[in-house]
């Protein structure tokens, strides 16, 4: 077994497009494995014509980072049982080097550091305009480590050409917008502390395709089935993830998985997603109305200091997040929504589903507004205009299916979020002691 297992080629290529939310973000844009620097096919044709930039509003997520202290800790504990026990796979695996320590806990990699870097560069050179000299840059950041290290990264990147007063910019913390979610006491009692609120999940975890994956990996590691659950298997598929996201290398966790495999893996990751950041529930994206608010008083001020023909007193602001920051955003806006939810029995009629965590939140995924000043327009509602980009690429409004809008038709389309949804009163609590989900 172990010489077949060494035989076949690279098991970390087939696998690389499943891994969820631990996804490189070369996976949604390959073109950069070549070139990190490149802008892509199409690049150019994306401006709306004879208009100017007049202010850019950046969500990130963080950076590759390290695995948290809990999944370095399963891991271990994966690992000692290989050590136990070597026969077949379980004997290289018994070999591999446990270099993941709990003390990297989430903390952000050399390589996560690369992506803010050459993500900072590209952004400039796709707005040339706004990242002039002496522009002024707001930067942002969740109180987590890894996501200060991105800010600060996404700065350095930027270079020393750009006198944003100063070398150092601040990053400030902001977590009541880039950690909505901790302070929606609604969603933290009824979703993230709730066990029941993740019955699909479980569900998953115990049904015929998550248990087809089981038998075929503990068959591969030597171990009775009944060692290992779907949390172990994970562990040892998220490390292949880690492995090639951190490293660059294909690690022997990933000779595990076949691309059957890693598609249910994926599917369970999406369905986590989903009913606890995505559509499951209302309250997972209603808790973000605070930063949609946010980012459109930005760009209201953009557009009344434009007419009074005052300087753009905050062309750019680069607010940097995480996963969870931007799938319940984009939720809120509508995308990536499919016909029917996510269950734990309807996998084989998910397989062209559009909610793919991987495809939406990768490492150093963003969510970018551009608000242009146009000339030579037909009506003076036209002289002003949006362009979303996801992941660098444009996203087509749901309004238009164009990916260019005036301001006027963008905020009349999601007129009922922006003037009735009220954070304090979507996340307070219901007075009554509400244990089950119905309510959500």
């Amino acid at each position: 077994l172990l010489m077949l297992l060494l035989a076949l080629p690279p098991a970390s290529a087939g696998l690389s497009g499943y891994f969820g939310t631990k996804s490189r973000y070369e996976e949604v844009n390959p073109h950069l494995v070549r070139d990190p620097l490149s802008l892509g096919p199409g690049a150019g044709g994306s401006l709306p014509t004879s208009c100017a930039p007049l202010q850019l509003r950046a969500v990130l997520r963080h950076g590759t980072r390290y695995p948290t202290a809990g999944q370095v800790r399963r891991l271990g504990e994966l690992h000692a049982r290989l050590l136990r026990r070597p026969a077949g796979a379980a004997a290289a695996l018994a070999a591999w080097p446990m270099w993941y320590e709990e003390s990297l806990d989430g903390r952000l990699a050399p390589q996560g550091r690369r992506d803010m870097e050459q993500l900072a560069q590209r952004m400039a050179a796709r707005f040339p305009a706004l990242f002039a000299a002496r522009r002024r840059l707001a930067l942002a950041s969740s109180s987590k480590h890894r996501c200060l290290q991105s800010g600060a990264a996404f700065r350095r990147g930027l270079g020393p050409t750009l006198d944003f007063g100063g070398d150092e910019v601040e990053v400030e913390v902001n977590d009541s917008l880039m950690r909505f979610f901790d302070h929606c006491a609604k969603f933290v009692a009824l979703v993230e502390d709730n066990d029941a609120a993740m019955c699909q999940v479980n569900a998953f975890k115990e049904g015929p395709e998550m248990k087809k994956v089981l038998e075929k990996v503990a068959g591969a590691l030597c171990l009775p089935v009944e060692e290992l659950n779907a949390d172990l298997v994970q562990v040892a598929f998220l490390t292949c993830s880690y492995e090639l996201a951190i490293k660059n290398v294909t690690s022997p966790w990933c000779s595990l998985f076949s691309e059957e495999d890693a598609k249910v893996l994926e599917y369970l990751n999406d369905l986590k997603q989903y009913w606890k950041r995505g559509y499951g529930y209302d309250i997972n994206s209603r808790s973000s109305c605070i930063l949609f608010q946010d980012i459109f008083q930005h760009l209201d001020k953009a557009v009344e200091e434009s007419k009074s023909s005052k300087p753009i007193s905050s062309p750019l602001i680069v607010q940097v997040g995480h996963a969870e920051t931007l799938q319940p955003l984009l939720a809120l806006m509508g995308y990536f929504k499919d016909d029917e939810p996510l269950l734990a029995n309807n996998y084989a009629r998910h397989t062209q589903r559009k909610f793919r965590s991987g495809r939406i939140v990768p490492y150093a995924a963003n969510l970018v507004f551009v608000l242009y000043h146009c000339d030579h327009v037909n009506a003076s509602q036209e002289e002003y205009q949006v362009q979303l980009l996801l992941n660098e690429k444009l996203l087509s409004f749901h309004h238009s299916n164009e990916t260019t809008s005036t301001y006027a038709d963008l905020k009349d389309y999601y007129k009922d979020i922006l003037e009735n949804c009220h954070f304090k009163e979507e996340c307070e609590l219901p007075k009554v002691n509400v244990t089950s989900v119905d309510e959500l």
